[in-house]
């Protein structure tokens, strides 16, 4: 299994060892590759897209030509995880004209929702497809505001979806990777995913 993270900005090395240890668990053979570049994606069977400055990385994908790999990557069914800054991102509606959507995700958001940097803390979620609570940790987190009718809420914090799952595509408002738990990854990348009929692309 070849595995990409888009290396813009973010946790690219967390993410990376995450997916390691997945692979390592189910005896997986597995290879990480960073993406800086177009011409890289096409050959991964899973993406990770990282947290970050939400406008910078946006740009950059437009820039690189690596936003319509992405979008090729999610027409074809395979898995996608984004986190934070990775969120807003793919979503319909980052709220912030800036943001240069990747329109993959029905959700609208608010950036920045949970406070600033000082604003930072770790809670037990309960997400659906895990047993236990899940370590969450929210650093400058954003909030998704709505979701459209083919999203699925996998999990919420005070009344608000913080993991939400289109597809492919499953998109979180935390950073999973700050952890030695990598539930969530094994979650979005190597269980069973939606077809990917359900992706807005796909549908249009």
């Amino acid at each position: 299994m070849k595995a990409g993270v888009i290396a813009v900005q973010g946790d690219v090395s967390e993410h990376a060892d995450a997916i390691r240890r997945v692979a390592d668990a189910r005896g997986v053979d597995s290879e990480v590759v960073t993406i800086r570049e177009s011409g890289l994606v096409g050959d991964c069977d899973v993406l990770l897209m990282p947290g970050g400055e939400s406008t910078t990385i946006s740009q950059l994908l437009a820039r690189e030509g690596i936003d319509e790999e992405i979008h090729a990557h999610v027409e074809a069914g395979k898995p996608i995880l984004a986190t934070c800054a990775g969120l807003i991102v793919a979503a319909r509606d980052p709220q912030d004209e800036r943001v240069q959507s990747l329109d993959m995700l029905d959700v609208s958001v608010d950036r920045n929702a949970f406070g600033r940097q000082k604003d930072s803390f770790e809670a037990p979620l309960d997400i659906n497809g895990l047993d236990e609570p899940f370590p969450a940790v929210f650093i400058r987190a954003p909030l998704i505001e709505s979701v459209g009718e083919n999203v699925d809420v996998l999990a919420d914090w005070e009344g608000s979806p913080v993991a939400v799952r289109q597809g492919p595509v499953v998109a979180t408002s935390f950073h999973p990777e700050l952890t030695n738990d990598s539930r969530l990854h094994e979650l979005a990348l190597f269980d069973g995913q939606p077809a990917a009929a359900d992706t807005p692309e796909a549908s249009q």
